[in-house]
C-alpha cells in the first residue's frame, strides 16, 4: 500500500495533465461545467486517497497496539512478538517491484482498489487465530461459588488444580489533506487499541460472569482480534470507490499552465510532459537495464546521499524500535494497563509527532531556509531529542517486591534469575510449582507468585473477591497479631511510580515533538542533494533501505535485548518456555533507552558528516569564485544560489527535467 499511495501521486499529476488545442473555442457555460466536472474528480479522488491512508495508519498503529496482548494470549517472547512486527514490512517488499512496474502501465485507480482488499484480507487472516484456537486460559486459584467454604490452597494437590477458571462450555480538497488523514489515522488506531484492551478476548464466546480477574489484572487479555475485524472492513470500504473512478481525470483549459500549483505538484510534475512520454516510449527494457548500475553507483557516490541515508537508517531504526515496544515498557515499567497505555500513546504522543511534522514544515517555509540550513535543522532536531531521553534514565519505578525474585522472603532486596529462590523454609510443607503465575499481594505489602508460594492455608470468597488467611510466608514478615492474609493480584507500584508516569508523560511529548521537527527539512535535504532525474530512483532506494535495514530487524533484536531482562517466565500447556510475566524494571529500563539512545547517537554523528560535507562544498565553491576575481558581491550570490539549486550540489546538470520542492 505504500507503494500504491506513492502511484496515487503520479496518477493524480499525470493523468489530469492532456495538451489542449489553444485554438479551439469553448463557450462559458462548457468550460465552467468541464470545471465542475474535473473539480468534483478530484475531490473524489482525494477524498477517497485520504480515506486509504486513514486506513492504512489505523492498520499499522493497531499493530503496535496489540503487542503485549499477542504475547500474553499465545505465551511467546518479544523477540518472536518483533518477528511478526517486522512482517509486515516483509509483506510489503514481496510486491513492491510489481506494483512500481504495473502501476504506471495499468488502471492505477482499480490497482488501489484491489491493494485495499489485498489488505483488508491480511488484517482479517491475524485475526483467524482467535476462531480456530481454544480458549483463552490463565491461571488462577480455583475458588468456591460458595464463601462460606474455606479451600487450602497450600494443601491442595495439584492435579486437582484444574487449567483454567473459565467453564469450559463456549457461548455464541488537496494531497496536504491526505497526509493529514494519514497523521489522524495513528491516532485512531492506539484509541482503538485502547477499546478494545478493555473487552475480553473471549467476549461472545463464554459467560463473561465467569471471568475472575479484570482488565487491570497481569494476566488479563484484551479482545486484540476485533481490532482488526473493524480495521478490515474499513479497509474494504476504502477500496470500493477506486473501482468507479476513471483512468484519466480530465484537467480544464483554465488551469493549463497555471502558477498557482503548489510546490509538492512542481516537484510530481515534469515541465514538459510530451518530450517525458516520448523519451519512454523510445526506452527500451534492455536500455532501462543496462542504465540501473551506473545509476546506483552514480547514486552511492554521492557522500550526501549516502551519509543521510546511513543516518536515517540508524535513526529509524531507533525509532521503530522505540515506538513497537512503548506500550509494554509503558506496563511494565510503571504498572498502567493495556487500555490506558493506548489511550495515552493515541493522545498525546501522536499528535506530538505530528505537530512536530508540521511546525518543521512551517519553519522551513517561514524562514525560507535552505538546504545548509535544513541539515542545521535536522541534526538540531535529533541531538535536543535524543538529549531529552537521556532524563528518562532517572524517571523509572523500583522494581516491584516479588518474593523470591526481587526480594527474598525476610524482605531483603534481591534479584534473583534462580527459580529454586521461589522455595523457602516457609512454603515447604507445601506442594507448589514453580511454573505458575497467580500473583497475590501480601499484608505486608510484597507479593507472592502464588498462594501456594505463600504458604496460604485457608481462603475464603469467589473470583476477585478470594482473600487467603494463614499465610506462613506473610507471617514471616508480620507480627504475630496479624492475620498474615493476602487477597489476589498483585501489589500496586511504589507511591512515587504515579508521579513518575507523569513525568515521563511530559517528557516523551517533548522528546516526540523535538525529534518530529527534522522530519520535513531532512525530507528536503534527500531530494536536494541529487540529480533531477535520479530523484525517483533515490527516494525508492531510501525507502527500501529503510523497510529492509531498519523496519524488518529492529522490533526483532530490541526483543531479544527486552527478553534479556526477563526474571520470570511463563510455561505454555504443551511445554516449553512462554511470555515472560515479570521483568527486572531496573534493566528493562537500560536496556530499552540505552538500545534506542546508542542508536540516536550514531545517527547524529552521520548527520554531522553530512553537515560537514555540505559545508565543504559551500567553502569550495566560494574559494573558486574568489579565485577567479568576481568580487564579495558575487561570491555572497553564489553561496545563496549554492543552498537554493539542485544542480550546484551535483557537478552535472541535466536541464530536460529541473524539479524543486
Amino acid at each position: 500500500m505504500e507503494i500504491l499511495s506513492k502511484e496515487n501521486s503520479q496518477f493524480f499529476s499525470n493523468n489530469i495533465i492532456l495538451p489542449v488545442d489553444r485554438s479551439s473555442f469553448k463557450s462559458e457555460s462548457s468550460a465552467s461545467k468541464e470545471k465542475q466536472s474535473c473539480c468534483g474528480g478530484i475531490k473524489i479522488f482525494l477524498s477517497a486517497l485520504s480515506f486509504v491512508y486513514f486506513a492504512k495508519a489505523l492498520s499499522g498503529s493497531y499493530l503496535k497496539s496489540t503487542i503485549t496482548q499477542i504475547e500474553r494470549r499465545f505465551d511467546i517472547p518479544s523477540s518472536l512478538v518483533g518477528i511478526i512486527d517486522g512482517s509486515f514490512e516483509i509483506g510489503n517488499l514481496l510486491i513492491i517491484i510489481l506494483v512500481s512496474y504495473f502501476g504506471a502501465k495499468l488502471h492505477r485507480p482499480r490497482i488501489i482498489g484491489a491493494g485495499c482488499l489485498i489488505m483488508s484480507a491480511g488484517t482479517f487472516l491475524i485475526a483467524m487465530p482467535q476462531f480456530f484456537m481454544e480458549r483463552y486460559r490463565y491461571e488462577r486459584f480455583p475458588s468456591t461459588i460458595n464463601s462460606t467454604v474455606s479451600l487450602s490452597p497450600c494443601l491442595q494437590e495439584k492435579s486437582q488444580i484444574p487449567l483454567s477458571a473459565l467453564e469450559k462450555s463456549q457461548a455464541k480538497i488537496n494531497a496536504g489533506c491526505v497526509q493529514t488523514v494519514a497523521i489522524i489515522g495513528p491516532i485512531f488506531g492506539f484509541l482503538l487499541g485502547s477499546l478494545c484492551a478493555k473487552l475480553y478476548v473471549d467476549i461472545g464466546f463464554v459467560d463473561l460472569d465467569s471471568i475472575t480477574i479484570t482488565h487491570k489484572d497481569v494476566q488479563w487479555v484484551g479482545a486484540w482480534w476485533l481490532g482488526y475485524l473493524i480495521a478490515g472492513v474499513i479497509s474494504v470500504l476504502a477500496g470500493i470507490p477506486f473501482w468507479f473512478l476513471p483512468k484519466h481525470l480530465p484537467k480544464p483549459e483554465s488551469r493549463k499552465g497555471s502558477s498557482t500549483s503548489s510546490e509538492q505538484s512542481k516537484f510530481i510534475t515534469e515541465d514538459n510532459k510530451e518530450q517525458q512520454k516520448s523519451y519512454q516510449q523510445h526506452m527500451k527494457i534492455a536500455e532501462m537495464a543496462k542504465d540501473f548500475l551506473p545509476s546506483l553507483k552514480n547514486l552511492f557516490r554521492n557522500p550526501v546521499y549516502f551519509l543521510y541515508l546511513c543516518a536515517s537508517i540508524i535513526q529509524f531504526n531507533s525509532l521503530i524500535g522505540m515506538v513497537t515496544y512503548k506500550p509494554k515498557y509503558i506496563e511494565q515499567q510503571y504498572g498502567q494497563t493495556s487500555s490506558k497505555t493506548n489511550f495515552v500513546i493515541g493522545l498525546i504522543n501522536i499528535p506530538a509527532v505530528a505537530f512536530g511534522i508540521f511546525s518543521g514544515g512551517l519553519i522551513m517555509k517561514k524562514f525560507r531556509i535552505n538546504v545548509l540550513g535544513a541539515a542545521k535543522l535536522s541534526l538540531g532536531s535529533s541531538f535536543f531529542g535524543y538529549l531529552l531521553l537521556l532524563s528518562l534514565f532517572v524517571m523509572g519505578c523500583e522494581n516491584s517486591d516479588v518474593a523470591g525474585l526481587t526480594v527474598s522472603y525476610h524482605g531483603t532486596k534481591q534479584i534473583t534469575h534462580y527459580e529454586q529462590a521461589l522455595f523457602s523454609e516457609c512454603n515447604s510443607g507445601c506442594i507448589c510449582s514453580k511454573n505458575d503465575w497467580d500473583p497475590i499481594c501480601g499484608e505486608n505489602g510484597i507479593t507472592y507468585v502464588s498462594a501456594c508460594l505463600a504458604g496460604c492455608q485457608a481462603s475464603n470468597g469467589s473470583g476477585k473477591n478470594t482473600v487467603f488467611y494463614n499465610c506462613s510466608c506473610v507471617g514471616i514478615l508480620e507480627s504475630p497479631s496479624r492475620s498474615s492474609s493476602a487477597v489476589v493480584g498483585p501489589c500496586q507500584k511504589g507511591n512515587e511510580c504515579p508521579k513518575m508516569f507523569l513525568y515521563f508523560l511530559v517528557i516523551s511529548v517533548i522528546t516526540s515533538y523535538t525529534l518530529s521537527i527534522g522530519g520535513t527539512p531532512g525530507y528536503i535535504l534527500l531530494l536536494r542533494c541529487i540529480k533531477p532525474h535520479l530523484k525517483s530512483f533515490a527516494l525508492g532506494i531510501y525507502t527500501l533501505a529503510v523497510r529492509v535495514l531498519a523496519g524488518i530487524p529492529a522490533p526483532v533484536y530490541f526483543g531479544v535485548a527486552i527478553d534479556t531482562t526477563c526474571l520470570k517466565w511463563g510455561s505454555k500447556r504443551c511445554g516449553g518456555r512462554g511470555a515472560c510475566r515479570l521483568y527486572d524494571s531496573s534493566a528493562f529500563r537500560y536496556v530499552y533507552l540505552g538500545l534506542t539512545l546508542v542508536l540516536g547517537t550514531m545517527s547524529v554523528f552521520f548527520s554531522i558528516a553530512v553537515l560537514w560535507v555540505l559545508r565543504k562544498r559551500s567553502s569550495t565553491q566560494d574559494e573558486t569564485v574568489s579565485a577567479n576575481g568576481r568580487g564579495t558581491g558575487l561570491t555572497k550570490k553564489r553561496k545563496d544560489n549554492f543552498v537554493n539549486n539542485d544542480h550546484l550540489i551535483q557537478t552535472t546538470y541535466w536541464p530536460e527535467k529541473e524539479t524543486r520542492l
